[in-house]
C-alpha cells in the first residue's frame, strides 16, 4: 500500500487554495502623507488628540489592519516570503494570482496567513490577497462577514503546478508536462481569501478579483 502524502498544518489539512469592505492603496502605488510636524502645525490640537480612527474602528477593521501590518514585509518581497517558508503551490490562477503556502503555519491567526497570493508582472511580484484554508466550513466565520470558496482535491508538484485528482493513488509521480516531482496531495478544501493588498470591487472575500486580470499572463 502506498503511503499517503498529505500536507498537514497542525491538526488540519492545508494546501493550495483558490481563491469592498476595505479599500487600500496597492503596494505598487501609495498615497502621499504630510509629515507629522506639518500636520501638527496645521491642526495644533492634532498632536495631543488620540487616534480617533483607531479607537472607533470596527472589530473587522482592526483585524484587517493587523493583518496588513503583519504582512507588509511581504508586500513586494517574495524572496523574504520564500525565506520564511512560503513555497509556490500554483501557477498564475486566472483573476487571482500565484499562491504560496507556508506548511508550518497551523490554524487561523489573522497575523499569520497560511497562503500569500501574489500578482506577477514580468519579474516583479506584488502581494494581492491573504488566504486561509479549512478542512470543513467553519461554524463561526474567522472574520466578520467572511465568505468561503472551495478548492478540489489535487496533486501538487515541485514546480508549482497541480492536477485535480480525487485520490493520491491517481497522482502521477511526476508532472506530465514538466516532469516536476510530486510533493503532496490534499482532499477538497474550504478557502477564504482576504484582498487587503489590492482593492477588489467583487468584495473583500471574493475568490477572484477582476482588477488583477491584467496580470493573468504574468
Amino acid at each position: 500500500m502506498n503511503r499517503v502524502r498529505i500536507l498537514r498544518i497542525g491538526g488540519g489539512v492545508a494546501a493550495a487554495a483558490l481563491a469592498g469592505a476595505m479599500w487600500m492603496s496597492p503596494a505598487w502605488g501609495s498615497a502621499s502623507r504630510l509629515p507629522d510636524s506639518m500636520t501638527a502645525r496645521a491642526h495644533p490640537a492634532a498632536a495631543s488628540m488620540p487616534d480617533m480612527a483607531t479607537s472607533h474602528a470596527s472589530p473587522l477593521t482592526r483585524k484587517l489592519a493587523a493583518a496588513r501590518l503583519a504582512s507588509a514585509k511581504y508586500a513586494t518581497n517574495l524572496r523574504l516570503a520564500k525565506k520564511n517558508g512560503y513555497m509556490q503551490i500554483t501557477p498564475v490562477m486566472t483573476d487571482m494570482g500565484v499562491h504560496f503556502l507556508n506548511p508550518k503555519i497551523s490554524g487561523f491567526s489573522v497575523t499569520k496567513p497560511q497562503i500569500l497570493v501574489y500578482e506577477k508582472h514580468g519579474n516583479s511580484f506584488q502581494l494581492g490577497a491573504l488566504e486561509w484554508v479549512f478542512p470543513s466550513k467553519p461554524k463561526t466565520p474567522p472574520l466578520p462577514g467572511a465568505r468561503f470558496g472551495t478548492f478540489p482535491a489535487a496533486c501538487h508538484y515541485a514546480d508549482g503546478n497541480f492536477i485535480p485528482k480525487a485520490s493520491q493513488s491517481d497522482c502521477p509521480k511526476t508532472e506530465p508536462k514538466t516532469g516536476a516531482k510530486f510533493t503532496f496531495w490534499h482532499p477538497l478544501l474550504i478557502t477564504m481569501h482576504v484582498w487587503i493588498w489590492y482593492p477588489n470591487p467583487a468584495g473583500l472575500y471574493n475568490s477572484t478579483n477582476p482588477l488583477v486580470a491584467p496580470f493573468n499572463k504574468g
